[in-house]
C-alpha cells in the first residue's frame, strides 16, 4: 500500500533533510520510524524535495510503500509515537501506486522571515536576526522582477551550467508583519537548491539601498552566480505549502 504522508518539522537540530552517512537528518528519522512500523523491513521515504541544514517545514510531503495492512489513522498515530518531538505527521492518505511525491508536485510555497528590530535570542533559529531597518517599498519593487518564467541560474550557488534552471514563479511578495518582522513569500512550480535564500539575499541588498530595485532584473539576466550576490542564512526559511492534483 502506498501512502502520502504530510508532516512538519523543526530543522534546527538536523544536518538537513537528506540522508547522509554519519549525520542525523530528517529523512533518517522518518525512515527509522517507518521501518519499525513496517515489521522491521527497511523502508524508504520519497519526499517532495529536500531542505537544507537549519531550514524548517510547515508542510513537507512524501510517499511510502508499506507491506502491512494499516489504516490512515493508525499509521499517523504510529509514526508520531516513533518520531522525535520536532517532527510531526499532520495527516496520512492512501494513494494510487502510480502517485509520486516529487514528480507530481504542481507548486510549492516557501516563506522567509527577517527580524529588523531588536535581536531576539529565542527566535534566532526561526527568524533571520538581521536587526537593521530595510526599505520595504524598494524590496516590493525589486521582487516583482522575479515573477514569471525565467532562467534562475544567477540564484543557484552550485555549478548549474548543464542543468535546466528554468522555473516559473507565480507569486512573489514581501510584507511587514508585527514587531519588525518582514515576510517573503514565493510560490512556483519548483525551486533550485539555495534559490530562495539567494533571491532573498539580493532583495536585502535592495532593502539596504545598496542596489536599486532594477538591479534584481539585471542580476537575473546575467545567468551567472559568480557575478556576486549574498546568500541569506537558513534560519528563517520554511517550506510552507505543497500542492498536488486536486483528485488526490
Amino acid at each position: 500500500m502506498r501512502f502520502l504522508i504530510t508532516l512538519s518539522y523543526d530543522g534546527s537540530n538536523y544536518k538537513g533533510y537528506q540522508k547522509q552517512p554519519g549525520m542525523i537528518t530528517i529523512q533518517e528519522q522518518i525512515e527509522k520510524a517507518l521501518t519499525k512500523i513496517n515489521a522491521l523491513k527497511k523502508t524508504n521515504f520519497v519526499s517532495s524535495g529536500r531542505t537544507d541544514k537549519g531550514v524548517h517545514a510547515k508542510m513537507q510531503c512524501g510517499h511510502v510503500d508499506l507491506d502491512i495492512d494499516i489504516t490512515e489513522y493508525k499509521l499517523k498515530r504510529a509514526m508520531n509515537s516513533n518520531l522525535p518531538n520536532d517532527i510531526h505527521v499532520i495527516k496520512t492518505k492512501r494513494v494510487p501506486e502510480s502517485f509520486h511525491a516529487r514528480y507530481h508536485v504542481m507548486e510549492k510555497t516557501y516563506e522567509y522571515y527577517i527580524n529588523t528590530s531588536e535581536y531576539n535570542p529565542i527566535e534566532r533559529n526561526y527568524v533571520f536576526q538581521y536587526n537593521y531597518k530595510l526599505n520595504i517599498d524598494k524590496m516590493k519593487k525589486g521582487i516583482k522582477y522575479l515573477l514569471g518564467e525565467h532562467d534562475f541560474r544567477s540564484f543557484v550557488t552550485e555549478n548549474k551550467e548543464k542543468e535546466n534552471c528554468i522555473r516559473t514563479i507565480s507569486k512573489a511578495t514581501v510584507e511587514k508583519e508585527k514587531n519588525g518582522i518582514i515576510k517573503f513569500t514565493f510560490t512556483g512550480n519548483g525551486f533550485l537548491r539555495y534559490q530562495i535564500r539567494n533571491m532573498v539575499g539580493i532583495l536585502i541588498q535592495v532593502g539596504e539601498e545598496k542596489k536599486q530595485p532594477e538591479y534584481v532584473k539585471t542580476f537575473l539576466n546575467k545567468k551567472d552566480r559568480s557575478q556576486g550576490g549574498k546568500t541569506a542564512p537558513p534560519q528563517g526559511l520554511y517550506l510552507a505549502d505543497i500542492k498536488y492534483k486536486k483528485e488526490l
